[in-house]
């Protein structure tokens, strides 16, 4: 048993790290809607997972530089990124705010090296994991911004903003580069081009809530986390409709990066929901986090089931 989880551990893909993110959302979903208990069983399991994954790419670094760097240069790599800043979220709504700030300035260090390696290795026809560098982005930006609403300083807030922009214009050419074939054909990543427009609008709705924006910005920041919300729900429906027309039932690792744009579509919901004082919003999000919630249950049956683990 030992040397099959040894195994395993070393098979592990970078895209493993999307199970870290979509965990940690659900986590942060379930606070959101007042499940406060099943909110910190999920954490536990996120803490967890990024430990593992934090360990299992600290080993290959040590022990094979050169797959290391081989997977680096993947999009799926920046999912590491993007898993420390939604752990750090809910950790910073869990009032852990020390901790939080130190994800933050861990992932702002990761993210400019993998991002480059990531954006000069693209080329025509990728699969969904190309949205990982908008993903990765903004959720620095989404955890600049909680860390500013608890009131660790409005100067993060504003430099929240600049992740925040920069992601929406990276969200331009990953489109650019994305197979459109993969709506129909993909293993679960393709949900990623929803998910990027759905963390979008939820550090869009997260600066709105902070108060280095005021005025014109504020209402800006307001209106795009709503039209951010509307794009991200049209890619929803039209993703759901082509996994309806083509299923696509077995276990995948890529599937956890379908759980994560559930999950986060949820979240962004409700807290665009609350910017905007739009109640319909929180029953939308308190739905959707339940569907995320059992595809996150369904996935894990699969990842225990499942003949290859790592596939």
């Amino acid at each position: 048993m030992f040397f099959r989880l040894r195994r395993w551990w070393e098979a592990l893909p970078p895209a493993a790290g999307a199970a870290g993110m979509a965990t940690g959302i659900l986590s942060v979903g379930l606070h959101l809607v007042g499940h406060e208990t099943l909110s910190r069983i999920t954490l536990a399991l996120t803490g967890a997972l990024w430990l593992l994954l934090a360990a299992d790419s600290a080993t290959r670094l040590a022990s094979d530089h050169a797959l290391w760097r081989a997977q680096a240069n993947t999009s799926s790599a920046l999912t590491g990124v993007a898993a420390t800043t939604v752990l750090g979220a809910r950790l910073s709504l869990l009032g852990w705010q020390t901790t939080a700030a130190a994800l933050l300035a861990l992932a702002t260090a990761l993210w400019p090296g993998l991002l480059l390696a990531v954006v000069r290795r693209w080329k025509r026809r990728m699969p969904g994991a190309v949205f990982m560098v908008c993903v990765a982005t903004q959720g620095l930006a989404v955890l600049a911004a909680a860390l500013a609403l608890s009131g660790a300083g409005d100067w993060l807030g504003r430099a929240g903003l600049v992740p925040f922009c920069l992601g929406l214009l990276l969200y331009v050419p990953a489109l650019a580069h994305f197979d459109l074939r993969q709506v129909n054909t993909g293993a679960g990543d393709q949900w990623i081009a929803g998910g990027a427009l759905a963390i979008s609008a939820l550090a869009a709705s997260q600066l709105t809530g902070s108060q280095a924006w005021t005025g014109t910005a504020h209402q800006a920041l307001r209106t795009a986390a709503l039209v951010l919300l509307a794009l991200d729900l049209a890619w929803y429906a039209l993703l759901t409709t082509a996994e309806i027309r083509r299923p696509r039932l077995h276990y995948d690792v890529r599937r956890w990066s379908t759980v994560f744009p559930l999950g986060m579509t949820a979240v962004a919901a409700h807290s665009a929901g609350t910017t905007a004082a739009i109640p319909a919003l929180h029953t939308l999000g308190r739905i959707l986090l339940w569907i995320a919630a059992a595809v996150w249950l369904l996935t894990l049956i699969g990842l225990f089931t499942a003949p290859d683990r790592t596939h």
